[in-house]
């Protein structure tokens, strides 16, 4: 088993009384052999006390302990970060399972950076969730995907934290370390599994994730361009045709990076155009939100996808830099 890692792992959750917590629970089992666990449960009473009863024995469970704004998994996340023993946190979501491996990877990663940027995989793969993997593979071919897992210092968020008024919660978190001076590191080799959603909620996301978009407005403009042109152009199957094929092609650049065909199925590129063809038309109904006052989340309404990046840098330029190496972005060779 090898000894326990000097790290600490924060699970936020908020989950429905009577959902069933049996597979949880095991992984828990697993994972505090590992290192110290924190689940910060934003749960109602109801499911909050079930959640005590079947893992309290287990690992700490407590309640979210502040409030700084509408974006509930940023407040779950600077409770555990508050109360960690650890310098260094895994953040994980609740739909992520985590191994030794991994784990011992990113703590590893995270003693050179102060953020570290793993890749989430899929397991199993229903459709909807072949369909999901083809956005990641788009996202590493031309940059990075945003996991639901990362490796960062205490030191690198708080104290301060990060906005939790914003709906791309990952996106304000590594901008805000990047305005610190911190270093984020991707490593898109480091594969962590991620349990995909059910159907009705993959469905629900498909507007959410496009209003991502917002925060960067390259990418914005990018997509949504795609409908217009389309539909300007004169020959419309012909461009159709050769826009599927450039997102396959691209999409398997994103499959063979880093070791990605030990996780993605060789299919995978294949369900770029589908995804491609939602986001074409989502991107605009995202927009339309954004007209309307922006996003339901959780009963309250979030309105900024995330801060620009020149704000936090001039909000928290001031701040010294945490210790640590030198400022900026890095990839890791692989």
């Amino acid at each position: 088993m090898g000894p326990r890692l000097p790290a600490e792992c924060v699970i936020p959750l908020r989950w429905s009384p009577g959902e069933p917590c049996d597979e949880m629970t095991a992984y828990l089992g697993r994972l505090r052999d590992w290192l110290d666990v924190t689940v910060v449960d934003g749960s109602e009473p109801v499911a909050f006390a079930e959640h005590a009863r079947a893992w309290g024995a287990l690992v700490r469970h407590v309640p979210v302990a502040c409030d700084r704004g509408a974006n509930g998994k940023v407040n779950g996340v600077l409770t555990g970060l508050a109360l960690a023993r650890h310098e260094i946190v895994v953040l994980a979501d609740d739909d992520v399972r985590h191994d030794r491996t991994t784990l011992a990877r990113l703590v590893a990663a995270a003693a050179g950076a102060d953020l570290v940027r793993p890749q989430n995989h899929f397991d199993p793969l229903p459709w909807h969730a072949r369909w999901d993997t083809a956005r990641s593979l788009l996202n590493r071919a031309v940059a990075c995907d945003y996991p639901g897992t990362y490796a960062v210092r205490r030191s690198a968020l708080l104290p301060g934290g990060y906005d939790a008024d914003v709906l791309f919660e990952n996106l304000e978190m590594e901008r805000t370390v990047r305005a610190r001076l911190g270093v984020v590191l991707d490593r898109p080799d480091i594969l962590v599994v991620r349990r995909p959603p059910d159907v009705r909620q993959f469905l629900d996301q498909r507007v959410r994730q496009a209003y991502d978009d917002l925060a960067q407005p390259g990418r914005l403009l990018l997509e949504a361009a795609v409908l217009p042109v389309l539909l300007g152009s004169r020959h419309r199957a012909r461009a159709a045709g050769l826009l599927a094929l450039a997102l396959v092609g691209l999409a398997e650049v994103g499959r063979r990076r880093a070791g990605g065909r030990a996780v993605f199925p060789a299919s995978s590129a294949l369900w770029a155009p589908a995804w491609g063809a939602e986001r074409a038309v989502t991107v605009w109904l995202a927009l339309l939100q954004r007209l309307r006052g922006g996003v339901p989340y959780r009963g309250r309404w979030l309105r900024r996808a995330a801060t620009p990046a020149r704000v936090l840098r001039r909000r928290l330029g001031t701040l010294r830099a945490p210790a640590g190496p030198p400022s900026g972005t890095r990839r890791a060779r692989v």
